[in-house]
């Protein structure tokens, strides 16, 4: 298989990076009021079809099975080694186009928070990237749409990446206190 995994086997893998669970359990984290799902939601058989797409590529592995409530039995799978490291390599990379930033960045940094992985190198690169594409949309004509929203979409950018940047050092970019520093 070579083609890129899609966004949902990256969810996918990343609820099972670090603990094993069955298919149900990673669908229920993919739910809309799921913990993952608020940020990118995928069906429940979507989640089944993006488990076994992870299994063809082996970054996944079936690792036992139990009993169903009132149903077939449960497989139980696994993070792979080759998974957990293409999952780290993904989880660190910027993302390239400004129409993903929203899904793509999002879910990046949600499975950051909740594995414990320093993307501060990653924040910074998505940084340049952002500022290039700003700076490349930058006095858009007025009577373009798309590219005033596009425009409008990489200001957006930057202020969400700076104000990560402050969440992250506690002082803004600039040397100025961060929101909420008393100074």
């Amino acid at each position: 298989m070579t083609t890129e995994p899609l966004l949902g086997e990256w969810a996918c893998l990343g609820v099972l990076y670090d603990r094993p669970a069955h298919g149900w359990a990673v669908a229920r984290e993919l739910l809309p009021d799921g913990e993952i799902g608020r940020v990118w939601s995928i069906s429940r058989p979507m989640t089944y079809r993006s488990i076994d797409r992870l299994v063809e590529r082996g970054w996944v592995e079936p690792r036992a099975e139990e009993a169903g409530e009132g149903g077939p039995n449960r497989t139980i799978v696994a993070a792979t080694r080759a998974g957990r490291s293409r999952f780290r390599t993904w989880l660190r990379a910027p993302v390239p186009h400004l129409r993903d930033l929203r899904s793509e960045l999002l879910l990046k940094l949600v499975f950051a928070e909740r594995l414990g992985v320093d993307v501060s190198d990653m924040l910074d690169d998505q940084r340049r990237i952002v500022d290039a594409l700003a700076a490349a949309m930058a006095d858009p004509d007025d009577g373009d749409v798309v590219a005033m929203w596009r425009a409008e979409s990489a200001s957006a950018a930057q202020r969400f990446l700076a104000r990560m940047g402050q969440d992250r050092r506690g002082q803004a970019p600039s040397g100025e206190p961060a929101l909420g520093d008393p100074t």
